[in-house]
Parts: C-alpha cells; sequence; structure tokens
C-alpha cells in the first residue's frame, strides 16, 4: 500500500511538472503579438493568407523575416514558426502560407511567396518594417523556396502575376535555408534509400514529372541556377547526417555562392538529422539574428 502512494505521488509529480513546462512563459507565447490571417492574395478563389508577428519589445523599423514552412512542397502551413526566438531580438516575422504541390505544382509557390513580399513591400509604412532588411527564411521544403526568393531577384519566369501589388519589388536582402534543397537535378542521385522514398513522390507532385522528365522545370526551381553577382548574403543551416534532404544539396549551393565571391555562410550541425531542436536553439538563433540586424539598410 505504501509503495502504491509513492508511485502515485511520482506519477501526480511527473504530471505536474509535464504541464508546468507546457506553459507559455514570460519569454515566449504570453508575450507574443501576432495579426493573424491576413489576406495577401486571392488566386481562382484560394484565399492566401500569412500571420505577423511583431517584436517583443517595441522597435523602429525592425528587420522582416518572411518565413516559409516546411512539408516537401505538399504539406505544412503558416502555423509552423520554429524561429520565433528572433522576436525577441526586434525581428517582424511574415509566416506565409501558399498553395501546395497537391493543388498547384511549380512555380505556383515560389509566385505566392513573391507575391506575399510584394504586398508587405507596398504596406511598409503600415507594418512599419525596414524595407531595405527583408529576409527570405524558411525549412526544408521552406528552405528552398527562401534560397530560390533570395537568387531570383529580377527573374520574370519565377515573379508570377498573384495579388495585387504588381508595381511593388518582392526582392529581399538575405535568404536563410534550413536544410533546404538547391539542385532539383542532382538530387535524387544523392539520396539514401529513405531520402528516395521521401523525394521521388514530393518531386513527382511538384514538377509534374522526375527531375530528368521535365529538366527544364527542375532547372528553373533549383536555386543553384540562378546565382549570380547580384545575389544577396546566404546562410545555409544543415545537418551531416540528414536522412531525407542530402547534406550535398547546401555544400552545392555554397561552393557555387562563394565561385562567384558572393557573401555565405554554411553552419553544418554534426550529427544532425532533418531538423530538430538543436537547429533553431536559442543561440544558433541568436547568432542570426545579430547578422540580419547588422545587413546593409540599402533598398534592393
Amino acid at each position: 500500500m505504501k509503495i502504491k502512494m509513492i508511485a502515485e505521488k511520482i506519477v501526480k509529480y511527473i504530471t505536474l511538472c509535464f504541464l508546468m513546462s507546457a506553459l507559455p512563459t514570460r519569454g515566449e507565447e504570453m508575450e507574443v503579438q501576432v495579426e493573424r490571417n491576413v489576406e495577401y492574395a486571392n488566386v481562382d478563389g484560394k484565399i492566401l493568407h500569412m500571420d505577423l508577428y511583431q517584436p517583443r519589445d517595441s522597435v523602429e523599423q525592425p528587420p522582416l523575416v518572411v518565413w516559409i514552412h516546411g512539408g516537401a512542397w505538399r504539406s505544412g502551413s503558416k502555423e509552423s514558426v520554429p524561429v520565433k526566438h528572433w522576436l525577441s531580438h526586434g525581428v517582424m516575422i511574415a509566416s506565409v502560407n501558399y498553395r501546395l504541390s497537391g493543388e498547384a505544382k511549380f512555380p505556383a509557390q515560389i509566385h505566392d511567396i513573391k507575391a506575399a513580399i510584394r504586398y508587405l513591400r507596398a504596406r511598409a509604412t503600415r507594418f512599419g518594417f525596414n524595407t531595405g532588411k527583408i529576409i527570405a527564411a524558411g525549412s526544408s521544403a521552406g528552405g528552398h523556396l527562401a534560397a530560390l526568393v533570395g537568387v531570383s531577384n529580377g527573374v520574370s519566369a519565377l515573379e508570377g502575376e498573384i495579388g495585387n501589388d504588381l508595381q511593388a519589388s518582392s526582392d529581399v536582402n538575405a535568404a536563410i535555408s534550413f536544410y533546404g534543397a538547391s539542385n532539383l537535378n542532382s538530387i535524387l542521385s544523392q539520396s539514401t534509400q529513405h531520402g528516395l522514398s521521401v523525394r521521388v513522390p514530393a518531386l513527382q507532385l511538384l514538377l509534374g514529372g522526375q527531375p530528368n522528365q521535365v529538366k527544364e522545370l527542375a532547372t528553373l526551381a533549383s536555386p543553384i541556377s540562378h546565382v549570380d553577382l547580384s545575389d544577396p548574403p546566404l546562410w545555409l543551416i544543415h545537418g551531416n547526417a540528414d536522412p531525407q534532404m542530402p547534406m550535398e544539396q547546401s555544400l552545392e549551393l555554397n561552393a557555387a555562392y562563394q565561385k562567384k565571391g558572393l557573401q555565405v555562410h554554411l553552419d553544418t550541425i554534426k550529427g544532425g538529422q532533418h531538423g530538430g531542436p538543436e537547429f533553431y536553439s536559442n543561440k544558433r538563433l541568436s547568432r542570426l539574428a545579430d547578422a540580419i540586424k547588422q545587413l546593409n539598410s540599402q533598398s534592393r
């Protein structure tokens, strides 16, 4: 009986600890100010939304991160924002939904993201951010799209005609890719068997065929194809044990940037797989936030 009572107390204590750990703390959700479901475009009756997160402390003209969620291009939503720590560093975040590959193939996804950036830039006075510090960032499929946004400033085939702010620029001042793709023509040859089980069907949905069957489209969708001297700074974060997105993808884009003498930083996480808390530690995100704030403020 005594042992049973002790066991019950232990269970109650563990349950209480779990519940307390799940509650938002002063430094987390309790202080987040967010404007949800802001409509930025309407595509054939489908409304595209974003959520706008304000910095925790009042900051005059903060940098703006346009966050692009992952999900193999076919799933996920703007609700997934693992970089909210940036809010405590005076950074504004716009988390964007885009058409998934099950409803529209590429380049619909990049067209939507660029429409979101145009929408935001056209309303910079209303939202109060610095138009000279707009950063595209994302994870996995979102990392691929963020890098593609970064290197495709001025690439007409990727601009699209989505939204009501076509006169505004979709250029960004930097890009951050957490374990994203860079070369869809080489990704399958670099993949593990597990990686192939994810990427083959994902690419089929995204491109309407495998890269070797739609090579021109796969090339258009590959950030590495657009690297030139006008490209903004780029940060790449990748685990060297990633079973889904080959580390070689970030190595390729890093090498292409270095060849052009462009500003690039590759952060390799030893033993890191496809995401996880180590990618979004406060220390790592704080370093990135400092780099974001030090960007040249000149508008693109």
